[in-house]
């Protein structure tokens, strides 16, 4: 004797469109207990599937800007509180969109910003403050970073009261920086009261002497109320919770975050540009994407 099931499924597809699908189990008399077990885990994992609730795929002309109703820029040159060298720019020479990628591109060029600073580099840092910031959930991108010394990749989220309380009183979750000077790892760390400047956080390296600077990769967290998990290409490297914060430490990730994109050069961390660092660099960006 054999029954049949038929299984339907609503599977998300982007920019909040779905696509069904169905799969038809057959199930014999002798093994049906364990059948059915099965069909209840899958249900299970079904029902936990995560919804995606924003993102960005890049995907206007050749040549546009990023959508100024998803992200706005910072500009300026004044150091960003790491002696970074770069005048951040809304220029579309700094950031613009081309074959559905976001490209950031940093130069080696002399630039006076309207705040009077001049700086010889220059980049842009994009951000969705005031347009988008989620508590909790799984935020990724697909990234193809720059490389060389001097460079400073990231993907990073800052706590959207940030106006109110400060840094690092909103708190910082880095979900990916690189340091051009390290061109096979990268790192990911949370910041707050207690544990500002450093933070605290672990690197993740690829094998063979493999550089990120080679090929795309993701980029991910999964942040619930009392951990932080970091990934790249699917792989859990790090997780975070309330009991690695030092003594006197405050755990802020409890509120709505939101999303920065950069390339800085220089900086405390990774040092200047020498002879070696090529220019122009470029930091691509094929989707951000954020599920609950």
């Amino acid at each position: 004797m054999y029954w049949y099931l038929e299984l339907a499924t609503s599977i998300p597809i982007g920019s909040g469109s779905t696509t069904s699908s169905s799969s038809k189990l057959i199930l014999q008399a002798p093994s049906l207990t364990k059948h059915i077990s099965a069909v209840l885990l899958l249900y299970a994992a079904m029902a936990s599937a995560q919804t995606l609730i924003w993102s960005d795929e890049f995907s206007q002309p050749n040549g546009s800007p990023p959508d100024p109703a998803k992200w706005s820029f910072q500009i300026g040159g004044g150091g960003w509180g790491n002696n970074e060298l770069e005048y951040y720019t809304s220029r579309q020479k700094n950031a613009h969109i081309s074959n559905n990628n976001l490209v950031i591109t940093a130069f080696n060029e002399k630039y006076t910003g309207p705040d009077g600073i001049t700086r010889n580099y220059t980049s842009a840092r994009m951000m969705t403050l005031y347009k988008f910031s989620q508590m909790y959930g799984h935020f990724e991108a697909r990234i193809k970073i720059p490389y060389g010394q001097g460079l400073w990749p990231t993907f990073w989220m800052l706590g959207d009261n940030i106006d109110k309380v400060g840094w690092p009183a909103c708190g910082e979750i880095d979900i990916m920086e690189n340091i051009g000077s390290e061109p096979s790892i990268i790192h990911g760390t949370i910041h707050g009261p207690g544990y500002k400047r450093a933070g605290i956080g672990a690197a993740f390296t690829l094998p063979n002497n493999q550089h990120f600077s080679a090929n795309y990769h993701v980029f991910s967290i999964d942040w619930y109320p009392n951990s932080v998990k970091f990934y790249v290409d699917g792989t859990l490297y790090e997780t975070r919770t309330p009991k690695d914060l030092p003594l006197g430490g405050v755990w802020v990730f409890d509120h709505p975050f939101y999303i920065l994109l950069n390339v800085a050069v220089g900086g405390n961390w990774p040092g200047d540009p020498d002879a070696t660092t090529v220019f122009p660099q470029t930091m691509l960006v094929d989707y951000v994407r954020v599920y609950q």
